[in-house]
């Protein structure tokens, strides 16, 4: 039986990206280093959590990242465009034979951001771990699915279905093609994503999965939230598809430069010891580490700031993709 693991079952390794381009990064870089540096402390948990590996372009970055860096934190140089791995890197399926990558396409979120070295970066990775892998032949990325290891997917039809990623794809086409790639059984529609986010509504920004069958959504607080709606349309959709809906507190309106961004606490990271819900200086940054640690009493529930990260159009889910443990 083929399945893929939830991310809160037992990780061997987890790639983080490490920012190093300063076209990319043209302010905070030095910040956003920081920031990951904290993120990879913090999944090694000194030893105690899994294993941990910085992936950087290049030689310079790598330097830079070992000087911030604990000594249980791996550092590999592997060339790549953008650093947000979770949607260039494999997603890893578990079955009778083993691991085994699903490489799927990635067009730089629809055509946006097109860089040299994000498309082969999946199967370099792949090779140079020792893990089975294989091309999909169609674009998806790993921030716009999240599943419960069950054979339930949730995911958002704002990105999967549309027109820039896989033009003339239908709803049951690619239910068709979730089913092959990730065995995923139950496939749960919401619609729209968050305002203002270039990956055109991904999942993980918007709804988790926490347990089997239950996920979390934000609930806005004040009435300039721009995704009030957008937050109440997903959790109709979700518990008329029979999942479990807890709402946490949404990071409400964040701007950045004077425009709206999309800071959300439901980009956390679940490693083996540790849960990492990023913090942006909101009002709510609390009060979300504090709900989601009642969601985790198995493992530390810590804040780390990702505001810096945000200027670059994520946090921690959005740079990182675990390795599941061999079965």
């Amino acid at each position: 039986m083929t399945r893929w693991p939830a991310e809160w079952e037992p990780h061997q390794a987890v790639w983080i990206g490490f920012p190093g381009d300063p076209e990319e990064w043209p302010q905070g870089r030095d910040a956003a280093q920081q920031e990951v540096a904290a993120f990879a402390n913090a999944v090694a948990d000194e030893g105690a959590g899994e294993r941990v590996v910085l992936v950087c372009r290049e030689a310079a970055d790598a330097e830079i990242a070992r000087g911030l860096v604990q000594s249980d934190v791996d550092v590999i140089v592997e060339p790549f465009g953008d650093v947000w791995l979770r949607d260039t890197a494999p997603i890893f399926v578990a079955g009778p034979d083993g691991l085994h990558g699903r490489d799927f396409g990635f067009n730089g979120w629809g055509g946006k951001f097109e860089m040299a070295g994000d498309q082969e970066i999946g199967a370099r990775l792949s090779d140079r771990f020792g893990l089975g892998n294989s091309e999909q032949g169609w674009i998806l990325e790993g921030g716009a699915i999240d599943g419960d290891g069950t054979g339930r997917l949730i995911t958002t039809e704002q990105c999967v279905l549309n027109a820039n990623r896989n033009d003339g794809l239908t709803k049951e086409q690619a239910a068709a093609r979730l089913r092959e790639a990730l065995a995923a059984e139950h496939i749960c529609w919401l619609g729209d994503g968050l305002a203002a986010d270039h990956t055109d509504g991904h999942v993980d920004n918007l709804a988790r999965f926490v347990a089997p069958a239950t996920v979390v959504i934000p609930q806005a607080e004040a009435d300039d939230d721009p995704n009030a709606e957008i937050f109440d349309d997903a959790a109709r959709r979700a518990e008329s598809d029979g999942l479990t809906v807890v709402r946490l507190p949404s990071a409400g309106r964040y701007e950045v430069d004077g425009d709206i961004a999309p800071a959300s606490y439901m980009n956390f990271y679940i490693g083996n010891t540790v849960v990492a819900v990023p913090q942006y200086g909101a009002a709510n940054d609390s009060k979300a580490v504090d709900r989601i640690a009642a969601l985790f009493p198995d493992r530390k529930v810590i804040g780390l700031s990702s505001q810096a990260l945000l200027r670059g159009g994520g946090s921690f889910h959005c740079i990182s993709q675990q390795i599941p443990l061999q079965a």
